[in-house]
C-alpha cells in the first residue's frame, strides 16, 4: 500500500460509517425541518404566511396552493424525522428528492447551488441507505 493510500485509508479508520452516515440524515434533514418550522403556528397549524407564499409567491403547478401548502409543510415536518430515526429512510429521502426537484424547477430556479446541496446527501442515502445506526437496519429492512 502506498503512503497516499494510507493517507486516504486514516479517516476511515477512526469515522465510523455508520455516525458518518448518521450525522449526514440529521444534516440534511435540519434544513428541511426548520422550513417546515416557519410554516405553522403551534405543532401543525398551517399559518396565514404560508397560505399567502403558496397562493401569491410559489404557485406550484396542477396543486391547488392550499393542498400544496399542507403537502410541503408536512413532509417537511414528518420525512425529517424519519431521517434522523432512520426509518423509511429511502422513501423519505425520494420525497425531499421531489421536493427538492419542484422548489427548483417552479419556485426558486435561479437556487441551484443550495438544491444541489440538499441533492447530493438525499440521493446518497437513497442508493446507500441510512447505515447500521437506523430503524430500518434494526427492523431489517434495509
Amino acid at each position: 500500500m502506498t503512503a497516499l493510500a494510507r493517507l486516504n485509508a486514516l479517516p476511515g479508520r477512526f469515522i465510523p460509517r455508520d455516525a458518518a452516515l448518521l450525522l449526514l440524515r440529521v444534516a440534511i434533514a435540519t434544513p428541511f425541518w426548520l422550513s417546515g418550522r416557519t410554516k405553522v403556528d403551534g405543532l401543525l397549524t398551517i399559518n396565514d404566511g404560508t397560505r399567502f407564499l403558496f397562493a401569491e409567491e410559489y404557485r406550484v403547478p396542477v396543486l391547488p396552493p392550499e393542498l400544496a401548502a399542507h403537502l410541503a409543510t408536512y413532509a417537511e415536518h414528518l420525512f425529517p424525522i424519519l431521517l434522523v430515526l432512520g426509518l423509511a429512510t429511502r422513501l423519505s429521502a425520494l420525497g425531499l428528492i421531489g421536493m427538492t426537484l419542484v422548489i427548483q424547477l417552479f419556485v426558486y430556479p435561479e437556487a441551484w447551488g443550495v438544491h444541489l446541496l440538499w441533492a447530493g446527501p438525499l440521493v446518497y442515502l437513497l442508493s446507500q441507505g441510512p447505515g447500521g445506526w437506523s430503524l430500518d437496519r434494526r427492523l431489517g429492512v434495509d
